[in-house]
């Protein structure tokens, strides 16, 4: 199997031992994005701007591997508070609009840098 690693500017930098993304046979893979501008390195304010952070992040990581969100065929949604559903919904659905992918939605104690929400996608190339 051969594996590639998928890095871009114009989403945060890994901030551990990690890849934006791998991509293998045919899929790639993302590490689960936080609303991190990736030009201050800051988290957005607020559920609906860290949302719309997250998927900008995640589409950038896409787009460097030549794929994007209208491949995604599952996504992992982690956020802080259940309570953030509805509103990480409507920001989902203006980026995720045709083709929907499979998605599960966990609540969590905590997530890195205490970011409100956290989403991974799985892409065909």
């Amino acid at each position: 199997m051969e594996k590639k690693i998928i890095q871009t500017a114009k989403a945060p930098s890994a901030i551990g031992p990690y890849s934006q993304a791998i991509e293998a046979n045919g899929f790639v893979y993302t590490s689960g994005q936080l609303g991190l501008d990736p030009e201050t390195g800051q988290l957005r304010n607020g559920i609906r701007e860290q949302t719309q952070q997250a998927l900008k992040n995640v589409q950038a990581i896409l787009n460097e591997a030549g794929t994007s969100l209208d491949n995604v065929v599952k996504t992992t949604v982690f956020l802080q508070d259940m309570n953030d559903f509805a509103t990480v919904n409507e920001v989902y659905a203006i980026y995720f609009n045709s083709s929907l992918p499979a998605r599960s939605a966990i609540e969590v104690a905590r997530l890195p840098k205490d970011g409100l929400v956290e989403i991974e996608a799985i892409a065909v190339v």
